[in-house]
């Protein structure tokens, strides 16, 4: 009376599986990929060289930023100090 009716088990469909057709490769274009790989190495190293270079030049500007700071806030110190006597 109070059975729950259980859903019956559906059969799996077998199916065949064929093998896939494998394509051929592409013909080259005759041209060797080697030259463009050292081609890439001295670009990548010419990247790191530029961008070393461009942070020395950024960290002198900022360190002689510092000093004229500096220098201004002495040189301001003196000139009140000589107005005021």
């Amino acid at each position: 009376m109070f059975r729950p009716k259980l859903p019956d088990v559906p059969t799996l469909l077998t199916t065949t599986v064929t093998p896939r057709q494998t394509q051929a490769p592409a013909p080259s274009a005759g041209r060797p990929v080697a030259p463009y790989l050292g081609i890439g190495a001295g670009a990548v190293a010419a990247v790191v060289v530029v961008g070393i270079v461009l942070t020395a030049l950024l960290a002198a500007v900022a360190v002689s930023a510092v000093s004229v700071a500096i220098a201004a806030v002495v040189l301001r110190s003196l000139v009140n100090g000589a107005h005021k006597r």
